[in-house]
């Protein structure tokens, strides 16, 4: 359940990000470095997120849900 509260907050804080870097672009009008800073940031947040699903996923602290488990079980077939 943590993992999964750690992956909301990562979401939301992406969307956060995404939005200071459009507010910072729309003030500076594209001459200061807020919006890069605010994209560098997005980006470390999804490689952290990536690494977190897939250690996750691997270690089995997250399963996967029931489209996939279905999925798996027709190419089984």
């Amino acid at each position: 359940m943590i993992a999964k509260s750690v992956i909301l907050i990562l979401l939301l804080a992406m969307v956060i990000s995404l939005g200071v870097a459009m507010f910072s672009m729309m003030r500076d009008k594209g001459r200061g470095t807020g919006t890069v800073k605010a994209l560098t940031y997005r980006v470390a947040i999804w490689a952290f997120l990536l690494l977190l699903i897939v250690g996750g996923l691997y270690t089995g602290l997250l399963q996967p849900g029931g489209s996939l488990k279905q999925a798996a079980i027709n190419t089984q077939q």
